[in-house]
């Protein structure tokens, strides 16, 4: 069923990725600032919380492309694509991910995860996103080809962070983490240049930490 999906999503969307770096260093910090703090989230959680803020912002790219007519929603179901033992994927959905806090967020991930494992995903979780972020940061992939999880309009696919030297406003130079994100979405229901603005404010929003 999942393979079935992903060739349809080729056949029928009309499929675009844009390509990025951000300077993830701030987020980095902000990471260990709240482990300091006795809060633990992962980078993912993070970056969770940077797409749902921005999709606020830019709410062409929330919504799905259903029998041929665009539907756009208020509400963010924020599926996060999952590597299950036996080259299994599945992407299930955090519902109304913009209406909680980072920790509930982060909570709501996790028992996600743990119902992916053990097989308890129910049929609303499985179908019912409007945006999808795929994370292979945690490998040496920077940049890849996200497939856009039908009838869903965008996913965001995150890449390896590398350390790297970077020219400073100040022309100094500095050691900075490099994040690259990959931004697929169907061309049928968003033009280059809104997923780009979009892209562009979620880098500059992850760049402020």
């Amino acid at each position: 069923m999942i393979a079935d999906n992903m060739r349809r999503s080729l056949d029928e969307a009309a499929q675009l990725t844009h390509h990025a770096e951000c300077d993830a260093t701030e987020l980095f910090a902000t990471k260990e600032r709240l482990a300091s703090q006795g809060i633990k989230v992962s980078i993912e959680d993070l970056i969770a919380q940077a797409v749902v803020t921005t999709l606020g912002q830019h709410p062409g790219l929330n919504g799905r492309v259903e029998q041929k007519e665009i539907q756009l929603y208020d509400e963010i179901h924020l599926s996060l694509a999952m590597a299950l033992p036996g080259d299994l994927l599945v992407a299930p959905t955090i519902f109304n991910a913009g209406e909680l806090s980072l920790m509930d967020r982060s909570v709501a991930r996790k028992e996600l995860a743990q119902r992916a494992k053990s097989g308890k995903l129910s049929v609303p979780e499985m179908t019912g996103g409007t945006f999808t972020l795929s994370n292979l940061g945690l490998s040496r992939v920077q940049f890849f080809t996200p497939i856009v999880n039908l009838p869903q309009i965008a996913i965001l696919g995150i890449g390896e962070t590398r350390l790297r030297p970077c020219v400073m406003p100040d022309h100094s130079i500095e050691a900075r983490r490099i994040m690259g994100l990959s931004l697929s979405f169907d061309h049928r229901a968003v033009d280059g240049g809104p997923a780009a603005a979009f892209l562009s404010d979620l880098c500059t929003l992850i760049e402020k930490g």
